[in-house]
């Protein structure tokens, strides 16, 4: 009777090396079933202080080129306002796939604390600004000299199992949304305080010189004590040639996990450009980014607009309140619900879904004119909370999408050419924000439409691009 043989896969074994910081987190999670929220604690730290300096300067850069003297008439104040809001993200758009090459190469720490550092030396300065082009080269230096934001996606995915990777990269696009909104409320509340708080901020004083140096200052001060907490960040990032994740010299391995055989290929270095399935997650991110980013300058200046001019009349402190309250919600749904909602439902029908539910609720923007009091205060905080979730919902699950279409030793690399990406439209949207609104104002009572409903309109029409781009065959989701 012959010996029936039983074909086993083929179990791996993991080699640890000692000096290697990547190995230890590796060891760390195998060993851990919970997840270290300190690690995430550093997560958020580090995106908060990168990213509360990107939209704190809308609520009072209307007033900032104001004061800077510089536009011909009201009108234009919007489009002068843009070309502020757009040079941070040219720069950005510029340095990002150095910095996610610098690193894959040297780590994703050192890139970390040195974009922090850069927020706390080139944002103080821009609350410093005494002109235009002071204003705009401050944003610049700060766009162009912190690359925190792709390597931080690939930290975040690799600091957790991969069970748990939706929660890392929920983080990053928590702190992300709570910076943007955050950001803008601390501008509304801490600029020009001579006006706000006289018994505070004396006449003729240093603040009165510089009225926008306050919310710039308290913003730096966090990201100084940040960048002193990330001393302790730990590497992820795997210092010898063949890592465990992957190695040029395995192309096919397999894997045997919770009784179930599972194949994993891993293939040979090739273009990371020639990955389909990462390129169009990226091209479609763009797209909703540019939406975003216009969206974000158009709410501030819109608000602020005068009610003849088709906006709210609101002052900063009110704006302030409305983009606080909607960062206190993006942070519960993000630590709580998004990783239920992703359960429950697959990645890309959850972008399908939200942006278009998205769509009405964006056109009902213009008519809340028509509001006033406790209504417009309740409904508008209402639909800021919603507009918000839906946006960050939509990030969240792009990102995972991109991370899990490469390896490792690419994630870096991927994560930055996504913000370059990302940045390079955000240059655009500002600029062409505030130019549409400038012209949408200079034909507020036009017969067809309204200015104000054209400029939602237009936004809708980039969203509605976006969920376009997420089916097949335009995008590919590796499986």
């Amino acid at each position: 009777m012959e010996e029936e043989i039983v074909e086993t896969p083929l179990l791996l074994k993991k080699k640890y090396y000692e000096n290697c910081p990547g190995c230890k987190v590796d060891q760390g999670k195998e060993m851990k079933k919970d997840v270290s929220f300190l690690n995430l604690s550093f997560i958020w730290l580090a995106v908060l202080s990168s990213t509360l300096p990107v939209a704190s300067l809308f609520p009072f850069v209307y007033f900032m080129v104001k004061d800077f003297n510089i536009a011909e008439t009201e009108e234009d104040i919007s489009t002068y306002a843009g070309y502020v809001g757009s040079s941070m993200m040219f720069g950005r758009a510029l340095t990002s796939i150095l910095w996610g090459m610098i690193s894959d190469r040297y780590g994703r720490k050192p890139v970390i604390i040195i974009g922090i550092i850069t927020v706390v030396i080139f944002n103080t300065l821009f609350g410093l600004s005494t002109s235009f082009w002071m204003a705009i080269s401050m944003r610049f230096l700060l766009g162009s000299l912190n690359g925190l934001l792709g390597p931080i996606k690939a930290y975040a995915t690799e600091i957790c199992r991969e069970e748990e990777q939706a929660l890392g990269l929920s983080t990053v696009v928590a702190a992300w949304g709570v910076g943007l909104v955050i950001g803008p409320a601390l501008g509304g509340y801490l600029a020009q305080p001579v006006l706000k708080y006289p018994h505070v901020f004396p006449e003729d004083s240093f603040w009165d010189r510089f009225p926008y140096f306050l919310p710039c200052f308290v913003i730096s001060a966090f990201a100084f004590a940040s960048a002193i907490a990330c001393i302790w960040l730990p590497e992820t990032l795997h210092n010898h040639s063949d890592s465990i994740e992957s190695s040029n010299n395995v192309e096919v391995l397999e894997i045997e996990s919770c009784g179930k055989d599972k194949d994993k290929m891993i293939q040979k270095d090739k273009s990371i450009f020639q990955n389909w399935p990462l390129m169009s997650s990226i091209i479609v991110y763009c797209v909703f980014s540019l939406h975003d980013v216009a969206y974000q300058e158009v709410f501030s200046l819109w608000a602020l607009s005068p009610t003849r001019l088709g906006g709210l009349n609101f002052t900063s402190d009110n704006v302030g309140f409305v983009l606080a309250i909607s960062g206190v919600a993006i942070t519960i749904y993000q630590l709580s619900l998004y990783r239920l909602v992703q359960k429950a439902c697959r990645t890309v029908t959850l972008v399908q879904i939200t942006g278009v539910l998205s769509i009405p609720l964006l056109q009902c923007y213009p008519f809340m004119t028509m509001l006033s009091g406790f209504t417009l205060q309740l409904v508008i905080n209402v639909v800021s909370i919603l507009k918000n979730v839906m946006t960050e919902t939509i990030a969240t699950s792009l990102f995972l999408l991109q991370n899990k279409a490469v390896e490792q030793h690419q994630r870096g690399t991927a994560n930055s050419i996504a913000m370059t990406g990302m940045s390079a439209f955000k240059t655009i949207g500002p600029a062409c924000a505030g130019a549409l609104l400038s012209w949408s104002q200079k034909h507020v009572n036009g017969y067809s439409l309204p200015g104000t409903h054209i400029v939602f309109l237009a936004l809708n029409v980039v969203e509605g691009l976006g969920v376009l781009l997420m089916f097949k065959p335009f995008l590919r989701v590796k499986n």
